[in-house]
């Protein structure tokens, strides 16, 4: 099944809103076994609309549309796809008694232009929205094609995806045809990581492509696979054995694996406990490693030391390691490393300091230098790292190397 997706609204076209819908509706619908071949975003004009709805219509089985659902002047969607096929909008009594009790448990009244969120082209079905007021809308037509509207929305995008539109397509021929398979790697870069697989076109073969995809955190390998299911799976297999020996320790797990979680897997098997001690990060290594359900069984804290006097008042840096080497050294990374590991009494600490920019770097010490400390019953140990200019990206990037680092300690 080939899909292109469709997302409306200004406020995605001037970069008011980034749009999510775009990237999430992308990863759910390859993982069901469906080809996406275009993705547009559109403004709220309805010539623009309609005229990228016929595009869509024609060239793909499947067309799914975010946005332009609400009540308001400029949600336009449902107007245009009842005149694209010639569907006139219908009020709906279910879908109008629906509103009106949403907005009564919410002790709301119920504005005049909430009527139009009962409307309906005709011959579509309204999708239930778990979360708000606008339902999606279904559509298949005798040939077999299909449209799906949801809202723009992101919580209630996934909500109705999830619950009434996944299990339809899964039940419709021609998904699953293609078969996808994402290794997630931690610690290596993409041209490293590439020249440590090698060639892997004999692997491969005619069947199996492979996309590498950097982030933060790491770089993922997807593999796709163009095979009936039971044979996609054995070439996957085998494909994932041979890059698994390649790369090693690198590969941390398979699908939405991230590394705070395999940090986390780790540390519940060493029956292990971590405590962060943070400057050029301030706080971002705790609040990943709590993004985690269940981290309490092993991180205990953080202690966010911005500022020197911190430092030496709650992690015991010597003000001498400051003044001879600077905050950014390998010698006040290991203090706070262990500082933190003792203030909390944690079988591993961590620390991040460094310059994350855009200014306050030196010919010796330029923005993007950070490095990160480890300490646990073994002893102390420090790396310098060197990354990009960008203040935000830094973070994430020194972050992920102090997960990263306590995981292959861990793992050691």
């Amino acid at each position: 099944m080939k899909a292109q997706l469709l997302t409306i609204g200004d406020e995605l076209l001037i970069g008011q809103t980034p749009n999510t819908n775009a990237t999430w509706l992308g990863e759910q619908l390859s993982q069901l076994g469906v080809r996406m071949t275009r993705t547009v975003t559109v403004g709220d004009d309805r010539e623009d609309i309609f005229r990228e709805l016929d595009r869509a219509y024609e060239a793909a089985r499947l067309v799914v549309c975010t946005g332009g659902l609400g009540p308001t002047h400029d949600d336009r969607t449902r107007a245009v796809v009842g005149d694209y096929f010639g569907a006139p909008l219908q009020t709906d009594p279910d879908l109008l008694a629906r509103v009106r009790d949403y907005y009564d448990r919410r002790n709301r009244d119920v504005p005049s232009s909430a009527s139009s969120l009962a409307e309906r082209p005709e011959g579509f079905e309204a999708l239930a929205n778990p979360v708000g007021a606008a339902v999606g809308l279904w559509h298949e037509a005798p040939d077999g094609r299909l449209i799906v509207l949801l809202p723009g929305i992101p919580e209630e995008m996934t909500a109705i995806f999830e619950a009434s539109v996944q299990p339809r397509l899964e039940q419709e021929p021609g998904v699953g045809e293609v078969r996808h398979r994402t290794l997630v790697t931690a610690g290596i870069g993409e041209t490293a990581l590439q020249e440590n697989l090698g060639d892997l076109s004999g692997v491969l073969g005619d069947d199996v492509t492979l996309a590498y995809l950097p982030s933060t955190s790491g770089v993922r390998v997807r593999l796709s696979a163009s095979a009936e299911k039971a044979t996609a799976t054995s070439r996957l297999d085998e494909i994932e054995a041979t890059i698994r020996d390649r790369a090693g320790d690198c590969v941390i797990g398979t699908g939405d694996v991230t590394l705070e979680q395999a940090l986390g897997d780790t540390l519940r098997a060493h029956d292990a406990t971590i405590a962060s001690a943070e400057s050029a990060t301030g706080g971002l290594i705790g609040h990943r490693l709590t993004g985690v359900s269940g981290s309490s069984d092993y991180y205990l804290g953080s202690v966010v030391a911005y500022a020197n006097s911190v430092k030496q008042a709650t992690l015991d840096v010597e003000e001498a390691a400051i003044r001879e080497h600077g905050a950014v050294s390998e010698a006040v990374a290991l203090q706070m490393a262990e500082g933190v590991r003792e203030a909390l009494g944690t079988t591993v600490g961590i620390s991040t300091t460094g310059i994350a920019g855009p200014t306050g770097g030196t010919p010796d010490k330029p923005v993007g230098t950070v490095w990160v400390g480890h300490a646990d019953a073994s002893g102390r140990q420090a790396r310098r790292h060197q990354f990009v200019e960008d203040r935000t990206l830094n973070k994430e990037l020194f972050a992920s190397a102090a997960l990263e680092q306590a995981r292959r300690e861990l793992s050691a």
